[in-house]
């Protein structure tokens, strides 16, 4: 297994079940393999014995085709696994025999809310995109007043007003930036001003929220209206960060 805190390990090492982390696994969370063994694990060197007989494998990201090459027929695999945009990959398990649970397909509602890793993983990405452009862009944040003169703050726009985009906001915000932001979706022009940034609004002829509050993908003419409204706005910025996300929608980069 590759994905677990060492506090569920416990769980399930007191509920009888036999536990396998990859040696290493949780150092960059800041979990040593010591706190694993103590938690009742068995740290494990290689990968092809950490999968070996294994009935769950539970991973962060996607395992790569030599990972799932190695899982044993009949497996269950649970992780962020991303599966609509890719339906290859979906057959690509299902030829193995893997039986797949993918974890930024749990629906947003108040019962799942504990099992909503998309959520828990966007917030932290809205906010470590703000720290990583902080860092790397040659200018400060907030406005700063010196004795040689005064520096204006930086300005950020932020594409994309879910729970990435407005975690970035706020994190901008806190930093001492003028925000921005834009998103296809009417409904959360509210929230994106209750954070202290300016909506962009834009008339798309009709409004791109689908189903479960996700934003829908838009048309040919929609797109093109927006990339000449976002023209002006993207080059008076200092830092553009993009969180949009259309469920099901192949990824472009």
């Amino acid at each position: 297994m590759f994905a677990l805190v060492p506090e569920t390990v416990a769980r399930l090492h007191s509920a009888g079940t036999t536990v396998r982390i990859e040696r290493g696994a949780g150092e960059r969370a800041s979990f040593p393999d010591a706190l694993y063994e103590q938690s009742g694990a068995e740290i494990v060197p290689t990968r092809d014995r950490l999968l070996s007989g294994a009935d769950v494998v539970v991973t962060v990201g996607r395992p790569d085709d030599s990972l799932v090459e190695m899982m044993p027929k009949g497996a269950i695999l649970i992780g962020l696994l991303a599966p609509l945009g890719d339906p290859a990959y979906v057959q690509k398990l299902a030829k193995a025999g893997i039986t797949a649970l993918s974890m930024d397909a749990i629906p947003r509602i108040t019962r799942a809310q504990a099992m909503d890793a998309l959520s828990s993983q966007s917030n932290i990405a809205g906010y470590k995109a703000v720290l990583l452009a902080a860092l790397a862009l040659p200018k400060f944040f907030p406005m700063l007043t010196t004795a040689a003169g005064t520096i204006p703050p930086a300005k950020l726009l932020v594409l994309g007003a879910g729970v990435a985009g407005l975690q970035a906001i706020a994190t901008g915000r806190r930093l001492g930036a003028v925000v921005s932001a834009y998103d296809t979706r009417a409904v959360v022009k509210e929230q994106v001003q209750s954070l202290g940034a300016t909506f962009l609004e834009i008339d798309l002829g009709a409004d791109a929220e689908g189903a479960g509050g996700y934003a829908k993908e838009l048309t040919p003419e929609q797109i093109q209206k927006q990339r000449q409204f976002m023209v002006d706005h993207i080059g008076a910025s200092d830092v553009v960060i993009t969180t949009a996300l259309v469920p099901g929608a192949a990824r472009r980069y």
